[in-house]
C-alpha cells in the first residue's frame, strides 16, 4: 500500500501553545473552551475544530494568537487550510486561510520566529500548468498579512511529493519524501539551512527511517527530539503509530521507540506537533469506537447520530501533557 496515497486519503491536528499567553502555573488552561489535557489523549476543542469532518495537522503561531488546521475529503477531492485568528483577546470563527481556498493545501507549520508559515501544496509553480506532485511553500507575514506563497525550488522539491515541513530554529527543514537512494518507501529527511541556502535532502539515519514508510516528523525547535510516523512496525498496535527520538549527548538522533497505547491506537495516529512550552503533545487520529458487532440491534437514529457525530472514524485532532 503506498502510505503517500493513504495520507491523502486520511482527512489531524497538531497545535503549537505559547507558553507566555496561554498557559498558567496557577490556574487551570482555557483554550477555544477547553480545559488543559491530562495524561490521557483528549479531544481538541470538540465541536469547534474537532468536528464531523476529517480535521488533521494543526499549529498555532508562537504568540498564540493564529492556528491553522487542515479539513480534506476522501480521495484527496480536496484539501484546504483553515484559519482560527485571535481579535481583541477573542478567537473567531474557522475561515479559509488567506493563502487557501483553490488548490489542495495542507500542513502548515511555524518558523520559531513566527513570521513565515511553511505548507505543502500541489499548486502550479508555472501558471497553467498543472502540478501532478506535491511541493513545500511558503508564505511570509508582512505588516499582520500573509505574502503571496513562495516555491522552494531545488534542492528541496524534486518531482516526487515534499509533505508536513517542520522547521528547526536554526532554520533547517525536515520533511516526507520519497528520497531517490533513501533508506525506504518513504523517508524523513532534513534540508540544512546553511549561509543563506538550504543545502540537499539528508535522509534521516536508520534509528528513524527503515525499509518501510516513515512520515510526519514534528522537530522539536532546538532539534533534541523528533517524533514521527512509522507504518506497520512490528513493535506497532496497528496502522501507523507515534514514534520519538531523542538526540545523544554527542547529537546523534538515538532508535526510536513506539509511544505506547495512551498514545497510539490500532488505527493511523500521526501528525505530531508540540507545543512551544514543549507541556503538550498534540496529533491526529482516525480512532472510533462505534464498529461492529453493536451489544444489540441499532437503531437508524442511532446510526445516524454516530455516523455524523465527532468521533465518526474520520480524522481528529486529540491532545495530551508531554513529558519530554
Amino acid at each position: 500500500m503506498n502510505l503517500t496515497i493513504y495520507r491523502k486519503i486520511a482527512g489531524g491536528i497538531i497545535l503549537c501553545l505559547s507558553c507566555q499567553n496561554l498557559f498558567s502555573q496557577s490556574a487551570p488552561t482555557i483554550y477555544l473552551n477547553q480545559m488543559a489535557p491530562g495524561a490521557n489523549p483528549e479531544l481538541f476543542a470538540a465541536g469547534k475544530v474537532s468536528d464531523a469532518m476529517a480535521n488533521r495537522d494543526f499549529t498555532i503561531s508562537p504568540a498564540g494568537d493564529e492556528i491553522f488546521y487542515t479539513v480534506q475529503q476522501r480521495d484527496f477531492l480536496s484539501s484546504t487550510i483553515i484559519r482560527i485568528r485571535k481579535l481583541n483577546g477573542s478567537w473567531r470563527e474557522p475561515e479559509i486561510a488567506p493563502f487557501s481556498g483553490k488548490y489542495n493545501d495542507l500542513e502548515a507549520t511555524f518558523s520559531a520566529d513566527g513570521k513565515r508559515l511553511f505548507f505543502s501544496s500541489n499548486r502550479p509553480v508555472v501558471a497553467g500548468v498543472e502540478k501532478e506532485d506535491f511541493d513545500i511553500w511558503y508564505t511570509d507575514l508582512r505588516e499582520d498579512k500573509w505574502s503571496e506563497p513562495v516555491h522552494l525550488d531545488s534542492p528541496v522539491n524534486s518531482a516526487k511529493d515534499e509533505f508536513y515541513p517542520s522547521v528547526a530554529r536554526n532554520g533547517n527543514l525536515y520533511f516526507t519524501t520519497q528520497l531517490e537512494g533513501g533508506k525506504g518507501k518513504e523517508d524523513i529527511v532534513v534540508c540544512k539551512w546553511k549561509d543563506g541556502k538550504y543545502s540537499s535532502p539528508e535522509s534521516l539515519p536508520e534509528a528513524i527511517n527503515t525499509a518501510g514508510f516513515e512520515f510526519n516528523a514534528f522537530v522539536d525547535p532546538d532539534e533534541q527530539f523528533l517524533i514521527f510516523t512509522g507504518y506497520a512496525r512490528k513493535d506497532g498496535f496497528g496502522s501507523g503509530d507515534l514514534y520519538i527520538s531523542r538526540k545523544d549527548a554527542s547529537g546523534n538522533w538515538t532508535t526510536s521507540m513506539n509511544m505506547g497505547k495512551l498514545v497510539n491506537s490500532a488505527n493511523m495516529d500521526y501528525c505530531p506537533f508540540v507545543s512551544w512550552d514543549k507541556k503538550y503533545l498534540f496529533f491526529t487520529s482516525n480512532k472510533t469506537s462505534f464498529k461492529t458487532p453493536f451489544s444489540k440491534a441499532i437503531s437508524f437514529a442511532d446510526l445516524k447520530r454516530a455516523l455524523t457525530g465527532i468521533e465518526n472514524g474520520l480524522d481528529n485532532i486529540y491532545w495530551m501533557q508531554f513529558g519530554h
